[in-house]
């Protein structure tokens, strides 16, 4: 009887404290970094678009989301919690909850990112606190934590125990480099925040990678080539060709590489291939669709590389043996993602070293 009763008091001595009062700070008084505009007026949106127009009703919503976006900070807390107030949260099919709308943790330990934890409110409970770790030794912990893919954040509260350290760590990434990209770069179909391509490869390889990934929207815009050409940049990485048709890349591509030469003429401007889509295995409408954009795509890009200097083509690759890393015919898993990211990181490390980004 008496091993039963310790054997309850251990188990609840372990049991996280919902109840006990935690201290709160707003994660945008710490470290943020993945931002291309570091002074949106809501530190969570990513562009600022009173400043910047032209955007659809949708692609405004979507350059408010917080995907790409990390908090740096060091704490001796043995737990963090979370607690947000949304401005618009996202409730996907084909994306979980944590990524989407949620949390993704990553702790230094000897020198290397180690995950940590994650989370995400249910749906019917938005405005609830939420457990990323718990049960951490009492000292000093240097913390990365990326922000939900889909979804606005008015306020972000990082919740720690009372009298515990939270401060703002030194960004632990180098160089800043702007991205615009796909649905596959603002990190569809993954399941935490943190296995978005941007995110994994700038753990691969320590290169701050700053992302304004619109789901479904790069369509080489020119107004979004407006925005872009006004950040400070040390290069550029586009997804540029796995939204738009054959013909509007014929129509647009080269504008789009002369406007941002108008204000950048020297900065390296890397174009990336899209991937094959599962989908294309059986639906014959799909494959040749997918075909005439690769091919346009590709046949182009070489033009481009002649005709502009400092513009560069890198082939991505996401398939794997099997073919079963894509959730939905389209969009990788985790794995599949980490398959990408990999794929491109030498010949992008490669490049980037010709301009001193290493």
């Amino acid at each position: 009887m008496k091993r039963i009763i310790l054997a309850i008091a251990i188990l609840v001595l372990a049991l996280p404290v919902y109840g006990q009062d935690r201290q709160w700070t707003e994660a945008s008084s710490l470290t943020l970094i993945g931002k291309l505009f570091p002074d949106t007026p809501n530190p969570y949106h990513r562009i600022d678009t009173v400043r910047f127009k032209g955007f659809t009703p949708k692609e405004n919503a979507q350059v408010r989301m917080s995907s790409g976006l990390a908090v740096c900070f060091v704490t001796d807390s043995p737990y963090i919690y979370v607690k947000t107030d949304y401005a618009n949260p996202a409730n996907g099919v084909n994306i979980t909850g944590n990524s989407s709308r949620g949390y993704d943790l990553y702790i230094k330990k000897d020198g290397e990112w180690l995950w940590a934890g994650c989370s995400g409110p249910a749906w019917n409970g938005l405005d609830r606190e939420v457990r990323i770790v718990t049960n951490m030794e009492k000292k000093d912990h240097e913390c990365l934590m990326y922000l939900p893919t889909f979804s606005e954040e008015n306020s972000i509260l990082i919740g720690t125990a009372p009298g515990s350290i939270i401060r703002a760590a030194e960004p632990p990434f180098r160089h800043r480099v702007g991205l615009f990209g796909s649905s596959y770069m603002h990190g569809a179909s993954t399941s935490r925040s943190g296995m978005a391509v941007p995110a994994q490869f700038t753990r691969m390889t320590g290169i701050q990678i700053l992302s304004i990934a619109c789901s479904g929207n790069s369509r080489l815009q020119p107004y979004y080539a407006d925005a872009l050409r006004e950040a400070d940049v040390d290069a550029y990485i586009f997804d540029s060709f796995s939204n738009p048709e054959a013909d509007m890349i014929k129509e647009r591509l080269f504008p789009y590489i002369e406007k941002i030469r108008e204000k950048k003429p020297d900065t390296p401007i890397i174009f990336i291939s899209s991937i094959w889509r599962e989908r294309n295995n059986f639906d014959t409408k799909s494959y040749e669709s997918e075909m005439a954009k690769m091919h346009v795509a590709d046949s182009l890009m070489k033009i481009a590389c002649k005709k502009y200097n400092d513009v560069y083509w890198v082939k991505s690759d996401a398939s794997t043996p099997g073919h079963n890393h894509q959730v939905d015919g389209v969009h990788p898993d985790d794995y599949g993602y980490e398959v990408w990211a990999k794929s491109i990181r030498k010949p992008i490390l490669k490049i980037l070293k010709k301009y001193g980004i290493k």
